[in-house]
């Protein structure tokens, strides 16, 4: 649905923190599935672990994050909405992520504020949970 340089436009991160590669599936204010290839080469795994490559919980996290902000994407204005993580409730970490897995993101609305978003993540690899959670964001414009 959203190829890497359209994601690039949207979010407000910077290389090397583009953690969305493709938008496989967007209903604004809904729900947002994304996929994200883990490699060999990310500058996250040169320490974590050299001897045994272990993509960090933490850039789960921001990928979870990340496709979240396409919540609030609008096919026809296509600007950028401040959306900050304001808040991760119970994510749990279920399951190693390595190179060569395809971490698949999906983000539902739980529900929408003002100013806030309550949404739940869960990320899996080849259909099996390896993460999941609870978030607020705040929104500002």
């Amino acid at each position: 649905m959203l190829n890497f340089e359209e994601i690039k436009s949207f979010l407000p991160q910077k290389y090397p923190y583009y953690m969305v590669d493709r938008i496989l599936e967007l209903k604004e204010k809904e729900k947002v599935v994304s996929i994200k290839n883990i490699t060999g080469n990310e500058i996250h795994l040169l320490g974590h672990f050299p001897d045994n490559s272990i993509f960090p919980g933490a850039m789960i996290l921001e990928v979870m994050a990340q496709t979240a902000t396409f919540l609030f994407y609008s096919k026809t204005k296509k600007q950028k909405v401040n959306s900050f993580l304001g808040v991760v409730k119970e994510v749990r970490f279920i399951k190693p992520v390595v190179p060569g897995d395809q971490l698949k993101v999906s983000v539902s609305t739980i529900r929408i504020t003002k100013n806030n978003a309550y949404v739940h993540a869960v990320a899996t690899v080849e259909e099996q949970t390896v993460a999941e959670g609870d978030m607020i964001f705040v929104r500002r414009k």
